[in-house]
Parts: structure tokens; sequence; C-alpha cells
């Protein structure tokens, strides 16, 4: 159901902000060689396709700034590290925009929904399948944050 999949969402979000809490400014802007992008970038990254995913084929405004998303969304690469200050706005978000989406959800906001096919060639047709993909997209850049960490290691 909608609510099984926004509570595991939630949970798969906790990885995210313990890897914010638990990695070294430098280190999440670093970009190891043989990769694209910086753990930061893959978490400010998921962040931006569940508002769009979401919010955006729903034809609704998404509840973040248009120069975030404009940086992290798909097929873009790092500009720079993160600073303090916007390490603790992604975290805070990272929580409240999932409990946001509870709230509209429960709501029935999301009336309309522009179909999407993914990079996976999988068509989202509602919230619901966006969402359900949003945790697949999600478990992925968990996969590469964890393959970043090492490299940063050597």
């Amino acid at each position: 159901s909608m609510e099984t999949i926004l509570q595991i969402t939630a949970a798969t979000r906790e990885l995210y902000i313990k890897f914010l809490n638990d990695i070294s400014l430098e280190d999440l802007g670093k970009i190891p060689s043989g990769f694209n992008n910086s753990i930061w970038w893959n978490i400010a990254h998921v962040a931006v396709t569940q508002q769009l995913l979401v919010y955006g084929l729903s034809g609704l405004e998404p509840h973040m700034s248009k120069s975030f998303i404009d940086n992290y969304r798909k097929g873009t690469a790092p500009v720079k590290a993160p600073t303090l200050e916007e390490v603790e706005t992604l975290k805070s978000a990272l929580k409240e925009l999932i409990v946001r989406t509870k709230e509209d959800v429960q709501k029935g906001i999301f009336s309309t929904y522009n179909p999407y096919v993914t990079s996976a060639g999988v068509t989202l047709n509602n919230v619901s399948d966006a969402m359900a993909f949003n945790l697949v997209h999600e478990g992925i850049h968990i996969g590469a944050i964890i393959a970043l960490k090492k490299a940063l290691k050597g």
C-alpha cells in the first residue's frame, strides 16, 4: 500500500541522514577517480527526484527551490562541495518532504498525473507508481554512496 511505501521511504531516508551525519563535509563533496559524482550529489539528487516524480509529474510545485532542483536533477553533475548549512537544510528536507508527501496523499491533492517512462523502461501512471519506483531509485543511490565511501577510504 501507499502507506507502507511511505513508511519504507521514511526509514530509507534515515540511512541518508546517517550518511550526512557521519561523513565529513570534505568527503561529502569529493569525487573519487572513476566516479562521476559525490556522496553529496547522490543525496541531494534523491531528494530532488522524489519531488519531481511526485509533485512535478502531478503538475504541482515541488517543495524545493528551483535552483536546488536544477543543480541536482537527473543529468546534472556536481558543482561544488556542500556547506554545513546546506547539509543541515537537506537533513531536515529528507524527513519533512516525506511527511509532507504523506499529508498531501491523505488530502487527495494528486488528482492528475503525467505518465512518465523511467530510464528502466517502467511507465509511472500515478503517484503510487511514482513512490514505488522512487524506493528503487533511492536504493540504487544508497548502493552508489556505499561504493563512493569505499573508494574514499582508498
